[in-house]
């Protein structure tokens, strides 16, 4: 057995591992139908409260709505989640007994909403009140650690907290101080704390685009989304690596988790890299920064874009609309850059006779591109933001029921209990953070901290965009992407609004930057876990990562500071900007790989390096929003940044591109 047949016995073997642990985490008996219970009883509440149905002629208030939901999910975050050790579907004693007091809790919570709202529990609870609050504040704070992690678990700790000693802290910090015993209801019963903005997005929007990911997933739609970008890209130059670009950006919209989406479509296209010629740490690196760009591409784009559409008071579609550019900004700088290496390494494409036909595939697949139409034009077109997930989901349901394969009653189940893990996991985040936002609200320190960081900044925004950048990124290190935006938008965001920039803008801004940790090291925990598939050492895997997503972390400074590559500006600057940034970012990846695709390579050596600086500032001066800059418009520093370029790309074209030597893969990918 040579190398690379011991090498792929070896990823044959972590598959099958990978499939064991995966039937180990099935749900049987009573905690199976528990979760796929209370997961049906939410949703149907869900529907039941945004097409304002009234089933039995009664209409929940919002707060009733939320504590349902909340009391539901965070029940069953410890039937899915384990207190310590491997996740395992075995749900010891104790979990059962914490299940039983958080349905109590929670009981208790939703019972009395209305007698809470009408009375203003939230100042002036009764004692019986008081201790039910403290009660769900623990059951939370464990909810935490267990979906959240331990970083995660003391941040919020020490946030909630913070109200009952804010008066000793020092300035900028200091603020109102209340008692332990005042605080937690303002937690639990205002609608400015675990209740305020990031459940509410929850309840109202997440709830039903997680559930359309996971029907469009288990109706087949991810295989389809993989046969069309084989059939689209397969047969060309590093074919099999931009496939995986293609399948994992579609697979990170539905799914909204890059570590799911790795582990998901890395099993497919790590392997089918390799065998293209493709090292391991690049195919995992390929991976990883494919997986991280799913979670930001529309329509979908995870539950942090819903969170941050409620937080702006604003429809969804434009927070959609506004993501697209900087995404294709963040695909086509990776997809150059592929293709720069596969050139490179003169690398060809994978075998017609392996690959899906296009119009097969369109044909078997047709349903899944009509409902992202649909999913879309319900959006923009009505603003049905709130319900259009309900109607696509009825359809695929309906379509599928009849075209086939069908689903099975134990299939439906499975896929109503892997709803459940994921919602009851974000449920337990959301009910988190909120407590640090309603700290933020019991002291009154949002406003003045923000003036605070501006000062400090010396009202410089660039220093000021560099201190977000850095504080997300580390935020980022160590919790969710929905609680580090959440966090920052409370601290961070108000501070650049009020330095001048774009709201929209800025809030983006964090969300790129709270992503950029899953491909830097030391964490980078998409680049890791593509490594782990791929069998290449993990930090050389991170480092790979971030040259290959290289673009994500300039992009989020060009749309920051030219609100225009958020569509924030007349058609005509959208579309000169918009090719501007597109030349640059070929320019900036082609130096960032060495070979200036469909033109040739820059070379090696000392020469080769000073090609690439050049190229690379070619590509800044180009892309970046730099008007003003020693007098010059953005015009001028466009045609001073092509200027730079002729001698790179002229260099480029004498030496021409190499070769192909590397035959393609003859078996199926």
């Amino acid at each position: 057995m040579d190398k690379d047949d011991k090498a792929a016995a070896s990823r044959g073997a972590q598959a099958i591992e990978a499939e064991r642990a995966q039937e180990k985490m099935k749900f049987t008996g009573p905690a199976r139908w528990m979760i796929v219970g209370f997961t049906t009883v939410a949703i149907l509440a869900a529907i039941n409260q945004l097409f304002n149905l009234r089933i039995g002629g009664y209409a929940m208030l919002d707060g009733m709505y939320l504590n349902l939901l909340a009391g539901l999910f965070l029940c069953l975050t410890f039937l899915t989640f384990r207190a310590r050790g491997p996740q395992t579907a075995v749900v010891p004693w104790y979990d059962w007994l914490l299940f039983a007091i958080t349905l109590g809790v929670s009981g208790y919570i939703f019972f009395t909403a209305d007698t809470a709202t009408s009375y203003g529990w939230e100042y002036a609870a009764p004692e019986l009140g008081v201790w039910m609050s403290i009660a769900f504040y623990l059951l939370v704070l464990e909810g935490v650690r267990r979906a959240g992690g331990n970083v995660l678990f003391v941040v919020v700790l020490l946030f909630s907290l913070y109200p009952t000693f804010a008066d000793k802290m020092p300035d900028p910090l200091s603020g109102f101080a209340q008692p332990f015993r005042d605080v937690v209801p303002f937690f639990v019963y205002s609608a400015e704390a675990s209740f305020g903005i990031p459940m509410s997005a929850f309840g109202s929007l997440v709830i039903g685009f997680i559930l359309f990911g996971a029907v469009l997933q288990f109706t087949g739609g991810g295989k389809f989304f993989n046969d069309l970008a084989l059939a689209l890209v397969g047969r060309y130059r590093g074919g099999s690596a931009k496939v995986a670009i293609f399948a994992s950006g579609f697979m990170g919209s539905m799914s909204g988790s890059v570590i799911s989406n790795v582990l998901t479509t890395g099993a497919v296209s790590i392997p089918a890299m390799r065998r293209s010629g493709f090292s391991p740490k690049y195919a995992a690196a390929t991976e990883a920064c494919a997986s991280t760009g799913g979670v930001l591409m529309p329509p979908i784009m995870g539950a942090t874009a819903f969170v941050m559409a409620s937080w702006l008071g604003m429809p969804y579609s434009e927070i959609m609309l506004a993501a697209a550019i900087p995404s294709l900004l963040y695909y086509f700088g990776l997809f150059t850059q592929i293709d720069s290496y596969a050139a490179r390494r003169g690398l060809k494409g994978m075998a017609r006779e392996v690959l899906p036909a296009l119009g097969q595939t369109f044909r078997s697949g047709w349903i899944y591109i009509f409902v992202f139409a649909l999913l879309i034009y319900l959006m923009v077109a009505f603003r049905w933001e709130r319900t259009a997930p309900f109607y696509t989901i009825a359809l695929l349901l309906v379509v599928n029921q009849i075209l086939g394969p069908r689903f099975t009653l134990s299939g439906f189940a499975d896929m109503i209990a892997s709803v459940g893990r994921i919602l009851a996991e974000l449920v337990a985040v959301l009910l988190g953070i909120g407590m640090i936002v309603g700290a933020f609200q019991a002291t009154g320190l949002t406003g003045p901290l923000a003036g605070e960081l501006v000062s400090l900044a010396g009202n410089s925004v660039p220093l000021l965009l560099i201190m977000g950048a850095a504080t997300a990124f580390v935020f980022g290190m160590g919790m969710t992407v929905t609680a580090c935006y959440i966090f920052l938008a409370v601290i961070l965001a108000p501070a650049l609004v009020q330095a001048g920039l774009n709201e929209l803008a800025v809030h983006l801004f964090i969300l790129y930057w709270g992503m950029v940790s899953y491909i830097t090291p030391p964490v980078a925990l998409g680049a890791f876990a593509a490594a782990s598939m791929a069998g290449a050492d993990p930090i050389k895997t991170g480092f790979e990562a971030m040259r290959l997503g290289g673009v994500i972390y300039i992009t989020p400074f060009f749309f920051v500071l030219n609100p225009a590559l958020i569509g924030q500006a007349g058609t005509g600057e959208v579309l000169f900007v918009l090719a501007c940034a597109l030349v640059g970012i070929w320019f900036i990846s082609s130096a960032l790989q060495g070979h200036v695709s469909l033109i040739g390579t820059l070379g090696r050596g000392a020469l080769g390096m000073v090609l690439r600086l050049a190229l690379f500032l070619a590509g800044l001066l180009i892309a970046a929003p730099m008007g003003g800059v020693a007098g010059l418009s953005h015009t001028l520093t466009t045609v001073l940044g092509l200027a730079i370029a002729v001698v790179p790309l002229l260099m480029a074209w004498r030496a021409g591109e190499p070769p192909s030597v590397e035959e393609p893969e003859k078996a199926q990918a």
